[in-house]
């Protein structure tokens, strides 16, 4: 349910440009993504798993409010994060 600290790392590379940008927005983005992705596949097999959805709802929402706020800063560097990421909206 939790990402390895491997696939952390190349997140904020791929999305932070260097090793210590795990602050930007759109890292902060990129690993709520694949933290939702990992809990809806455990959800697919653990069906009655209700506190873990909760903590699942939890992590949209806080993803959602990213994605407002960079929006609201930077629109250009939304719609490429939203396309890189297959996100839709």
């Amino acid at each position: 349910m939790t990402i390895s600290t491997q696939r952390t790392a190349e997140l904020i590379e791929k999305f932070g440009g260097e090793a210590k940008n795990s602050g930007l927005t759109e890292v902060q983005i990129a690993i709520l993504s694949e933290r939702i992705a990992n809990l809806t596949e455990h959800f697919k097999t653990h069906r009655k798993d209700n506190h873990g959805r909760r903590g699942l709802i939890a992590l949209v929402s806080k993803r959602r409010n990213l994605q407002k706020y960079l929006k609201k800063k930077d629109a250009a560097r939304y719609q490429a994060l939203i396309n890189e990421l297959g996100l839709r909206k």
